[in-house]
Formats: C-alpha cells, sequence, structure tokens
C-alpha cells in the first residue's frame, strides 16, 4: 500500500514517517499552509501549536452564537467564526463541502475518530490524507496527548512549541503537587465537584471521581474510589442519597450547568432541593464556582486554572501567594494566546472563581 504524503515543514526530525493513533504511517515531504481539524478539541490542540493561522475551514461548533460558549481557544480566535463550514460538529465531515474548499486541505487531523466518519473512509473520499490522533487527557492518559501534540507538530513544523506546551504542562502540574505534597490526608476537608458537563449539560449529580485538578492537589474526592481502574472518561451519576451520605465539607460547581434549562441547573437544585440544603457545605456557604471542564472535549488550561483555585480554597496556606484569576490568565496567554478570564467570568455572571451560595 502506497504510503500517503503529507506536506509539512522540511525539518529534520520530519525526514523520516509518522504513525497516527491508529497505526497509519504517513511520509513527511514539504510544507503545511492549508489544513483542517474534525472532532472535539482538534482546534484547541492546533491553538495550543499557535497553528491557528494554517486553518482553512470549520465544523459548525465554532460558527455557532450562543450566550455561553466558553472555550478559551475560540474566545482568543474569533476569526474562526468567520471561515468556511466543512461539516457538522463531533466530526460528521460533509464531503461536498470539503471538495469545494479552495484551497483544498493538504491535511485532515480527526480527533475521537469513532465519531463521524472513519478517518480510512474519509482520506479515500477526499484523497487528503487524515491523520487520527488520541486526544488524551491529562491525568491518566497524558502521553496520548503528548503524543498528539508531538504529530501535529511535526507535520506542522511546530515541534519545538509541542515540547513546550508538553513542558509548561508538565512544569504546572509539578508545581501543583509540590505546593501540597506536606499536606497530610487527615488534615484535608473533603470535597465534591457537581454539575460536569458530558456531551451536554448535567446536574448536580454529574461528576468526574478522576477530576483532574482534584487529582493534581491530591484533593480528598469523595467521589473517588481508590485501586478503582478508571477509563479516560470518569463520567459518572451519583445517587442523589450517595451524595447525602457523602455530606462533603467543600462543594465545587462546574458552571457549565447553571447556563442551560432548570432541568440541567445544578445551582437551582442546591438552592431548592430540601435534600442538598441538609449538605454541610451548602449550610456554611462552601460552594463554589469553577470553570467549565469538559466542553467540546477536555479543556486543558481550565483544568490546570481550576486545579489552583480548588487548592487556594482546600489549602490556604499552601496557595497563599496565588491569585487565582491571573494564574487563570497566565495559563490561558500561553496556551491560546490571549488572557480571556474576565470573558469567561462575564459569561457565568461573575461566579467563577467565587462562591455561588451565601
Amino acid at each position: 500500500m502506497q504510503i500517503p504524503v503529507i506536506f509539512a515543514q522540511d525539518t529534520p526530525e520530519q525526514k523520516h514517517p509518522i504513525t497516527d493513533a491508529m497505526g497509519n504511517v504517513f511520509k513527511v515531504a514539504a510544507p503545511v499552509d492549508h489544513m483542517i481539524c474534525s472532532g472535539p478539541g482538534c482546534l484547541r490542540l492546533t491553538t495550543y501549536l499557535e497553528a491557528q493561522d494554517k486553518v482553512i475551514a470549520v465544523d459548525d461548533m465554532e460558527k455557532r452564537e450562543t450566550a455561553t460558549d466558553p472555550r478559551p481557544y475560540a474566545m482568543a480566535n474569533p476569526e474562526f467564526k468567520a471561515l468556511p463550514l466543512f461539516g457538522e460538529f463531533r466530526g460528521n465531515d460533509n464531503l461536498e463541502l470539503i471538495a469545494a474548499l479552495n484551497p483544498q486541505p493538504m491535511v485532515i487531523f480527526k480527533t475521537f475518530t469513532t465519531m463521524g466518519l472513519n478517518p480510512a473512509e474519509l482520506q479515500q473520499k477526499t484523497g487528503i490524507p487524515v491523520i487520527a490522533l488520541a486526544y488524551g487527557d491529562l491525568s491518566n492518559y497524558r502521553n496520548d496527548l503528548y503524543q498528539s501534540l508531538r504529530t501535529m507538530g511535526t507535520v506542522l513544523g511546530k515541534s519545538g512549541r509541542a515540547e513546550a506546551v508538553i513542558n509548561f504542562f508538565e512544569s504546572t502540574i509539578a508545581d501543583l503537587k509540590r505546593r501540597v505534597a506536606s499536606v497530610c490526608q487527615a488534615q484535608k476537608a473533603t470535597c465534591y465537584v457537581g454539575g460536569i458537563a458530558f456531551k451536554g449539560p448535567h446536574g448536580f449529580q454529574s461528576t468526574e471521581p478522576t477530576y483532574p485538578p482534584f487529582m493534581f492537589v491530591q484533593a480528598k474526592n469523595v467521589a473517588y474510589q481508590p485501586g478503582k481502574a478508571y477509563g479516560a472518561l470518569s463520567h459518572a451519576t451519583i445517587a442523589k442519597e450517595k451524595i447525602i451520605d457523602w455530606d462533603p465539607q467543600v462543594i465545587f460547581l462546574d458552571l457549565s450547568s447553571i447556563a442551560f434549562a432548570s432541568e440541567f441547573n445544578a445551582l437551582i437544585e442546591l438552592k431548592n432541593d430540601p435534600a442538598y440544603g441538609c449538605l454541610q457545605a451548602v449550610r456554611s456557604g462552601k460552594v463554589y464556582g469553577v470553570m467549565p471542564y469538559n466542553w467540546y472535549a477536555q479543556n486543558f488550561g481550565a483544568s490546570l486554572a481550576n486545579a489552583y483555585y480548588t487548592g487556594k480554597i482546600l489549602y490556604p496556606d499552601q496557595f497563599s501567594d496565588i491569585c487565582a484569576e491571573k494564574k487563570a490568565d497566565e495559563i490561558f496567554t500561553f496556551l491560546v494566546g490571549a488572557p480571556v478570564f474576565e470573558q469567561i467570568d462575564r459569561t457565568f455572571d461573575g461566579m467563577v472563581f467565587d462562591k455561588v451560595l451565601e
């Protein structure tokens, strides 16, 4: 079988074939000036690599006009909305729209390959090399994320930037872990995060046992079971009775939940449900808003920023030098090129990194 040719910057590390997440081999040959990103989070990774100028079309997620859309990479790059459309969100690519693009993309990157068109079919029908990427995460599947960044970096002539992004993730996570290393388990308050989005909005019972901000600061997450094997997506819907039984001392609320209809609004649930009113965190006002974590795939910048905020709430002495809002903008500026925290905060009526119940 002939190896597809990927056009990329002619640098030494690109003289050898690359292998994508599905084991397909591609030959790197010449400069890539035009590309598209298919699937959740793919354009986010492209933005991290500072390769936005190579994107020639977007899926319909980027063109939606909604009151709530707190994706830092999109906020920092409003020009994405003006680009041509090549398909629907979640990898549902439109062959006719792709064929009509002028110029044609030299490569298509595709995340979450089980969504929409199969990469092999997409490549066969368009004649364009399609590179499959494992999106990964910053917890158990960090190597997948890093490999995807390196693969994209190689193809796009951004290998140096890919290593800088990886080093940024590693040093930031190391700083978070260093700060809490001396805190003994007995001193830690129990905590819970509710309202996490998962393919759409959810209420207070929606959580993640391996919520990365909690993992980074070694929080005592009541939903986490030590020794249990968790997959890349550890989303869970917890029974209300179980949450009442756990009775966490501190609650964090993923604010994606409050932007939607009342049946998904975790804040309304906490305010109006007598059962939740019995929780000690609700009674004491220790309920805090954090940025959305899952919004068209995991938002890695928000995860890191949320970790500094949750750390500051749970261990104030260890994070006394941190202003969570400024730290968030440092993270966003490095990853997406702009300080967008204030814009995100306005989206949620000033509740990000603040108490949401008094």
